[in-house]
């Protein structure tokens, strides 16, 4: 079994990146003249995947219009949030009601991501489907964090996810999700946390080591020392 459609979250403001995300949204920012949505989806690419589904609402007619240029050679649909953003769990609820898979690869499109992590994430996907799971987070040791102001968000052993013991690892912005996780019955602005929070209450939040550097564009200041590596 595998993975047939990724799902790419670009529908947030980027407020803690202005003013460059006054005119730009946060995923069309560009690394080495690479955006970060393009580096997303050549990743996505790289995983076999071939269909996206990318949420839109700020600036949402540039997305339109990077991919007019761009022209992948992938089924790419974007889904709009509508006449209110939805945040991370509304906005994936949202998406996954124009297609008919269960299982979808999501994907945070502020993390550089490179065709480094295409390993690691083949290796979570055989681990979701081999130990039939619901869900499954690729998190990192906070020590690969190139920022390293960001705290770490769980604790991880024999990956299962926890918060009781010293909190080192982070979220990385890549998840392999269920569709039956998502209960609500209507589609309204809500955290992605909410789902994860009654996961790990049930002792069934799940979680993937990596071992790569890990590049999170966090604010102004880490965009620019980007830029500069």
């Amino acid at each position: 079994m595998k993975i047939n459609t990724a799902l790419i979250l670009c529908a947030g403001f980027g407020k803690r990146l202005n003013p460059i995300t006054l005119n730009t949204p946060k995923p069309l920012l560009e690394i080495k003249d690479v955006s970060m949505l393009e580096r997303c989806i050549n990743l996505i690419e790289k995983l076999g995947i071939q269909k996206i589904l990318i949420n839109t609402f700020y600036l949402k007619e540039q997305f339109s219009q990077f991919l007019h240029k761009k022209n992948f050679n992938l089924d790419i649909k974007i889904i709009e949030d509508g006449k209110h953003i939805l945040d991370t769990g509304g906005g994936i609820q949202n998406m996954i009601k124009y297609s008919n898979e269960n299982d979808f690869l999501i994907f945070n499109s502020d993390t550089v991501w490179n065709n480094n992590y295409k390993d690691e994430i083949l290796k979570m996907e055989e681990m979701y489907f081999s130990k039939k799971l619901e869900n499954i987070l690729l998190l990192t040791n906070k020590k690969f964090s190139f920022d390293k102001k960001l705290e770490g968000d769980f604790s991880l052993k024999n990956n299962l996810i926890n918060k009781e013991y010293e909190k080192e690892f982070i979220y990385i912005g890549c998840q392999i999700i269920n569709k039956k996780l998502f209960i609500k019955e209507k589609i309204e602005n809500y955290s992605i946390l909410e789902i994860w929070n009654n996961l790990l209450d049930k002792k069934k939040l799940f979680g993937y080591e990596s071992q790569k550097e890990f590049y999170h564009l966090t604010d102004l200041n880490v965009f620019k020392k980007l830029k500069d590596l």
